[in-house]
């Protein structure tokens, strides 16, 4: 199957950034722009999981974060994020994973996120169940905020919005059991499809970030919206991921601090 070939990979490509967490030098960071950053690591692991995927769909195209190729695919098309969390890796922070989505035309047909210190291989395919290390997992069933506890993420580099989303954090803390910010969108929302998260919201994200994550929110039972309740969260850059009961709950919240 062809879900289990991408897990195989993922894995893979696993090892070897798990290898080289242990001895890596911070000294050969790049700068891609403000507190953007990356490595060898990223770019080689990178490059590994084209190669290999490749193999497995010789027509598909690609979209990747660190663009050692981007191509478009007339049927099929990858998109791919190396090791999505690379500044807690470089701070030898161990949340980082890697993130695998495969899209056929212009919907999700694989995705596969993988925690790489944890060994946790989240995955999910058309027609299945979203499944971690191959046992089926769904999203929470809380019906409240108040018994919630979510995810975000900081702006790094766009800060225009930085004060509505400060009012917007600051209600939400008061509101549910408590926020975290674990540095890897892929990994906020497989926990949003295992339950550990009952919802996560973030903006200025990239559809490498959250491809793969996004359809297991939705294959395990939750939904995924964009800011005013929509579902162009790839195109707007903004996702809220929720456990499909606290949906208005949320977007109140939203749409009372973080107008668009």
């Amino acid at each position: 199957m062809l879900c289990a070939k991408v897990i195989a990979i993922a894995r893979l490509t696993g090892n070897f950034i798990r290898k080289e967490s242990m001895n890596f030098d911070a000294k050969t960071i790049e700068f891609k722009g403000l507190n953007d950053l990356v490595s060898y690591v990223d770019k080689n692991a990178e490059k590994q999981l084209v190669r290999n995927l490749l193999k497995l769909l010789p027509d598909a195209g690609f979209t990747t974060e660190e663009e050692t190729i981007n191509t478009k695919g007339k049927v099929y098309n990858w998109i791919i994020d190396p090791l999505d969390g690379t500044t807690n890796f470089i701070h030898g922070i161990p949340t980082y994973s890697i993130s695998i989505a495969l899209y056929e035309e212009d919907q999700p047909i694989i995705g596969v996120v993988y925690e790489i210190n944890r060994g946790e291989m989240f995955s999910t395919y058309k027609g299945g169940e979203a499944y971690l290390n191959n046992k089926p997992i769904s999203v929470s069933s809380r019906l409240h905020l108040s018994d919630c506890l979510l995810a975000t993420g900081f702006p790094y580099y766009q800060f225009d919005k930085q004060a509505q989303y400060m009012e917007l954090f600051s209600e939400m803390m008061r509101r549910c059991h408590g926020l975290r910010r674990i540095g890897s969108a892929a990994v906020d929302l497989a926990y949003v499809a295992c339950g550990r998260f009952d919802a996560y919201f973030e903006y200025n994200l990239n559809s490498w970030d959250v491809a793969a994550g996004a359809y297991l929110v939705q294959q395990a039972g939750g939904h995924i919206l964009n800011f005013d309740g929509g579902d162009e969260f790839i195109e707007r850059r903004e996702i809220l991921a929720t456990n499909a009961f606290l949906d208005e709950e949320i977007l109140g919240l939203m749409r009372k601090h973080f107008n668009n």
